[in-house]
């Protein structure tokens, strides 16, 4: 998938990393060595064969001079710190941090190299499953992000900071940082934003019932997801992880908005009762967050066409006609 945000190197620049990482002895010969990684569309990453046969990943983050949205600044410093909580304090499979640099001297972003995971993309083997095949591996997503949210934070918001004492003022700057992202590519939402406010401002309360700031994963679709012969053997993609309410978290989504799949796997995987009130108008807020910066994203990453926004634009229509029984 092609971007804007990819920062792509030259092969020399790619070998003078490797040395780094792992010292010039393993620096690889020829050219038949780095493949890139084509899937997602914020990091560029590079397939990696070092001189000893070993494969291993390198992620390189967005140049400086690409404007990004509010919310994916710094986002490499955040997948590090995630990754480092995951295994830190729970048991869920993510790969390992083999070198990390940040010091901008041999290219102009941050960078870290990681083990290449021996598996499948399970969001590539979609059409492959049957109903009851996708069914058993949301339920295990389900539950492993259940392990996730256990960890606990000292502040909502941010994983580094700075953070907020409340949830509602954390999301809340959340959402109007996507909106001001909005107004600033003069990106047509279908609904003037004022209106989009009003809704937010309507059903802030329910926000104030979350009190415990939970890690939030936030983006485990089945993208982001590796595996094999049956199983989950590792959760990939971490930088928009965060300090928050659960009931954020991607597998949710689709409890509200049906266009996002069907949630009753992962939430039995999970081990959730029925939703409150109060819960699901939480979930169509989320929804909202979720559905705004995949419209407005459209105008900060150059995408081919206008599949990809008229999709987003049509969600969000569904989303706004969520709060009309509400207000």
């Amino acid at each position: 998938m092609d971007s804007i945000t990819k920062n792509r190197q030259t092969p020399d620049v790619l070998r003078a990393m490797i040395a780094r990482a792992y010292g010039s002895e393993e620096v690889p010969d020829g050219d038949d060595w780095c493949d890139e990684l084509g899937h997602g569309w914020f990091n560029v990453a590079y397939r990696i064969r070092l001189r000893s046969g070993r494969e291993v990943v390198l992620k390189i983050a967005p140049p400086p001079g690409i404007e990004v949205m509010t919310y994916e600044r710094d986002a490499m410093a955040t997948e590090l710190a995630a990754l480092r909580l995951v295994r830190e304090h729970t048991t869920v499979p993510v790969p390992d941090i083999e070198f990390a640099d940040r010091s901008r001297e041999l290219c102009d972003a941050d960078w870290f190299f990681m083990p290449f995971i021996d598996g499948d993309n399970l969001g590539m083997l979609r059409d492959e499953h049957s109903a009851e095949e996708r069914a058993a591996y949301n339920e295990l997503l389900g539950a492993l992000n259940r392990d996730l949210n256990a960890v606990r934070g000292p502040h909502f918001g941010p994983l580094d900071g700075p953070g907020d004492p409340t949830w509602r003022a954390a999301f809340l700057r959340m959402i109007e940082g996507v909106l001001r992202d909005g107004e600033r590519r003069t990106v047509d939402l279908g609904f003037p934003y004022a209106e989009v406010r009003a809704v937010i401002a309507a059903h802030a309360g329910s926000l104030d019932e979350v009190t415990e700031p939970c890690f939030v994963e936030w983006d485990m679709w089945d993208n982001n997801v590796m595996v094999r012969d049956g199983r989950i053997v590792a959760i990939i993609d971490h930088e928009r992880a965060f300090y928050g309410d659960p009931l954020i978290e991607a597998g949710f989504t689709g409890s509200e908005v049906p266009a996002y799949g069907d949630s009753s796997a992962f939430i039995r995987g999970y081990g959730r009762g029925p939703a409150t009130e109060d819960e699901r108008v939480r979930r169509r807020l989320y929804c909202l967050y979720l559905v705004l910066i995949m419209t407005i994203e459209t105008a900060y990453r150059n995408f081919p066409g206008t599949g990809n926004y008229e999709w987003a634009r049509a969600r969000l229509t569904e989303t706004m006609a969520l709060f009309d029984g509400g207000r």
